[in-house]
C-alpha cells in the first residue's frame, strides 16, 4: 500500500492563521509562516504557540516575506497565500501590480511565484477578493495564471467561493486559485460540493435576526449605520438594532470558541475583517490532501513498464476520488461525459466501495458492466 507522509505547508500573509487552522485540522503540519502586521503577528502567536510549537522555536515565524532566503526555507507540500488584496479589491484604488503603496502590496504576488520556482512544493493554495478575477479587464488575473501555468508547470484551478457555500453565514466571495506539480493526465481535482449552513445569523446572535446569511466582514467603514447602504456590521435582532463583536465574528468567519485575541477589540475586528473563513478554506484544502496522493501513484507509474496494471489501479483510485468514470473521446482524450459512481466492488474479494446514491458501477475480473 501506498504510505503518504505527513504533508507539509506553509502559511505566507497568514493575518490570524485561517489557514493554519484548517491545514492543522487535516492532520499537516506547518514549517513556515510569515506576517508582518504586528498585532496579527501577536494574535497567531498566541493561538498557535501550543499546537504547532516547533514552528516558533526553529525561528520559522518571519516578519516580512520580502527578506527571506527562499533556498533555506524548509521543504514542504502546500503553498497556502491569502496575499493582500486592497490593490485588487472593489473598494480600493484597483492599481494592481502597479499598486506599490505599503511594502508593493500588488506585487507581492511576485514572492509566491520566486518561492514556487525555487522550492517547488506539489501545490498552491490562494485566496484574493473577486475583484481580481476582472481586474484590468482581466488582465491580471492572466499575468498570475500565466506565470503559474506557463512558467512554473502548475495546472491551475480557480472557483469564486463563498462563505456561506461551506456552512457559514456569511456572503464573503473569495477567488480560490489552486494548482499542482506533475500532475499528468489526472487533471480532474474537484471544487468541494457545497455544504448546509452549519447555523444562521439567528444561531449568531442567540435571538431573531431578520437575516439568515449576514454581511461580508470589512476592514473599515465601521459606523455606517444600518439604513446605510455601506453598513455591514448592524442587524435587526428581536425588534432593535445590534453590532457584530468579536464573538459574532469569530463565528462568522468559523474561528473555534477557544480562539483569542490579546489584543485590543478594535484590532480584533480588523483582523477578522481581513481573515480567510476557515470552513471554506478547510473543505478545499481537504480535497487538496485527498488529491495529493492520486498524483504521487501517478507519478510512480512512471517508473515501472507494467502499464496496464497501473492503469487499472488509477482508474480504480480515480473513481473513488471523483465518484465519476469520464468517458474518452476518438483522441482517448477525457471529455466532460461522465457516469456517476456508486459501488465500486471485486469478485474475487468480495470487498466493496460504496460512493454515492446516484448509479452504480461494479467491476469484476474478466467483466464490467454498469448499473445505471
Amino acid at each position: 500500500m501506498l504510505q503518504v507522509p505527513k504533508l507539509k505547508f506553509i502559511d505566507l500573509f497568514a493575518g490570524i492563521g485561517g489557514f493554519h487552522l484548517a491545514l492543522h485540522k487535516l492532520g499537516a503540519e506547518c514549517v513556515f509562516a510569515s506576517e508582518i502586521d504586528q498585532y496579527a503577528r501577536k494574535t497567531y502567536e498566541h493561538n498557535f504557540s501550543k499546537i504547532s510549537p516547533n514552528l516558533f522555536k526553529s525561528g520559522n515565524f518571519n516578519s516580512d516575506i520580502r527578506n527571506v532566503d527562499y533556498s533555506k526555507l524548509p521543504d514542504f507540500d502546500i503553498l497556502c497565500a491569502g496575499f493582500p488584496c486592497q490593490p485588487f479589491s472593489q473598494a480600493g484604488l484597483k492599481r494592481g501590480f502597479d499598486d506599490v503603496h505599503h511594502s508593493e502590496r500588488g506585487n507581492l504576488f511576485f514572492y509566491i511565484a520566486e518561492i514556487l520556482q525555487i522550492k517547488k512544493p506539489q501545490a498552491f493554495f490562494l485566496e484574493n477578493v473577486q475583484g481580481l478575477l476582472k481586474h484590468d479587464n482581466g488582465k491580471t488575473f492572466e499575468v498570475i495564471r500565466k506565470i503559474l501555468e506557463d512558467e512554473l508547470e502548475y495546472s491551475f484551478y480557480y472557483k469564486i467561493v463563498k462563505a456561506s457555500d461551506y456552512g457559514l453565514p456569511q456572503l464573503r466571495p473569495r477567488l480560490f486559485m489552486v494548482g499542482f506539480r506533475n500532475e499528468g493526465i489526472l487533471k480532474r481535482f474537484d471544487f468541494p460540493q457545497h455544504k448546509p449552513l452549519k447555523y444562521t445569523m439567528s444561531d449568531v446572535f442567540k435571538g431573531n435576526c431578520d437575516r439568515e446569511i449576514g454581511y461580508t466582514l470589512r476592514v473599515g467603514g465601521r459606523g455606517s449605520g444600518i439604513d446605510d447602504r455601506r453598513n455591514w456590521e448592524f442587524y435587526r435582532v428581536d425588534g432593535g438594532v445590534k453590532r457584530i463583536s468579536v464573538e459574532e465574528g469569530k463565528m462568522m468567519q468559523g474561528f473555534p470558541t477557544d480562539f483569542e485575541f490579546p489584543v485590543s477589540e478594535t484590532q480584533a475586528m480588523k483582523q477578522l475583517g481581513n481573515s480567510v473563513a476557515v470552513d471554506a478554506i478547510y473543505e478545499v484544502a481537504k480535497n487538496i490532501t485527498e488529491y495529493l496522493p492520486l498524483i504521487l501513484k501517478n507519478n510512480e507509474m512512471k517508473k515501472t513498464k507494467n502499464k496496464g496494471e497501473w492503469s487499472e489501479l488509477l482508474v480504480f483510485l480515480k473513481s473513488l476520488y471523483h465518484h465519476k468514470i469520464y468517458f474518452g473521446n476518438d483522441n482517448l482524450e477525457p471529455t466532460d461525459i461522465s457516469l456517476n459512481v456508486k459501488k465500486v466492488s471485486n469478485q474475487n474479494s468480495m470487498k466493496e466501495y460504496i460512493i454515492s446514491n446516484d448509479t452504480s458501477v461494479t467491476i469484476f475480473d474478466k467483466e464490467t458492466f454498469f448499473t445505471l
